[in-house]
């Protein structure tokens, strides 16, 4: 039996939104609302999502001793997370600065700050809750070398969830354990590179699958989503169509869910249809973790 359902290995920030008509050009400035500030960065936010569906979720991550890091704790535990592998200290905790248009549009720039310190070793002190985890899932706003340490801890029996934002090149050893990598376009084409010869996510799908994944998810927005694997090949899944009010945070709801629902048996397209309706009620509501939906509010898988 596993104690966690999910583990989170990833980063914890403070979000710091402001509202804007429209974002500024290159050496422009524009006037927004009021600053707001709330519990964010991937990892945590992947966390709480799963949480609130009802997984039994850990979080190992590494936040600052500053206010921030309180806001950032008492967000985690609210929800239900186990915070046992929450580290303190080491640098001040990661700030992301966001703006977001009045289409629900957002710019994000990260410091990372504390989540920069969580290291390989952090990673191989915390091998207890790797083994107790069925899922363990990760981004890359945290070190790359300590993604690759994470895929080195996995359990023989776990699986492994990736979504690479910020994009960058991924070595062979990450990109086998994945299961599924999930990205968006501009995700897909970076990791692509030059082998990004089409402009169909159906080849960018079948394109990424080449290079290792055992699996691979391609979010499309509005469009819905691709799910592909060697031995199902490539199929759509739809959207959920809804007004959106702030896209902060739908991403990590959709990976959340996803990787819950996969942990739970669930098949891959069906996974994605779960994770896509998790996302819908996310956009409808401002804020990243105060957006995410209760098991309740999102219906039956």
């Amino acid at each position: 039996m596993y104690d966690y359902d999910l583990l989170v290995v990833g980063s914890a920030n403070a979000d710091l939104v402001i509202g804007v008509e429209r974002r500024p050009g290159a050496g422009e400035t524009v006037l927004g609302s009021d600053l707001a500030v709330h519990p964010g960065g991937k990892g945590a936010n992947q966390a709480v999502a799963a949480a609130r569906l009802g997984a039994r979720t850990a979080l190992l991550a590494r936040v600052g001793d500053d206010g921030h890091g309180r806001l950032l704790l008492d967000s985690q535990r609210a929800a239900g997370v186990d915070t046992v592998g929450v580290l303190v200290g080491g640098a001040p905790t990661g700030v992301a600065l966001i703006t977001v248009d009045p289409s629900g549009d957002n710019s994000i720039v990260v410091s990372p700050g504390a989540n920069g310190r969580l290291t390989p070793g952090d990673v191989r002190a915390a091998v207890s809750l790797f083994h107790a985890s069925r899922v363990v899932s990760t981004q890359l706003e945290i070190p790359l070398e300590t993604v690759v340490e994470v895929v080195r801890n996995l359990s023989p029996d776990s699986r492994f969830v990736l979504n690479p934002s910020p994009p960058r090149p991924l070595p062979t050893e990450i990109l086998a354990a994945c299961d599924p990598l999930i990205v968006n376009e501009h995700e897909a084409k970076v990791i692509l590179g030059d082998a990004c010869v089409s402009d169909e996510p159906e080849d960018w799908a079948r394109l990424l699958l080449a290079k290792g994944p055992r699996s691979v998810v391609v979010t499309l927005g509005a469009e819905g989503s691709l799910v592909a694997s060697s031995s199902a090949g490539v199929t759509r899944v739809a959207a959920v169509k809804v007004d959106a009010v702030d896209t902060t945070g739908a991403g990590d709801a959709f990976t959340a869910a996803l990787a819950f629902r996969l942990g739970s048996g669930a098949g891959l397209a069906e996974a994605a249809a779960y994770a896509s309706r998790v996302g819908a009620v996310a956009v409808t509501r401002k804020g990243a973790q105060d957006s995410f939906p209760t098991a309740e509010e999102v219906g039956t898988p």
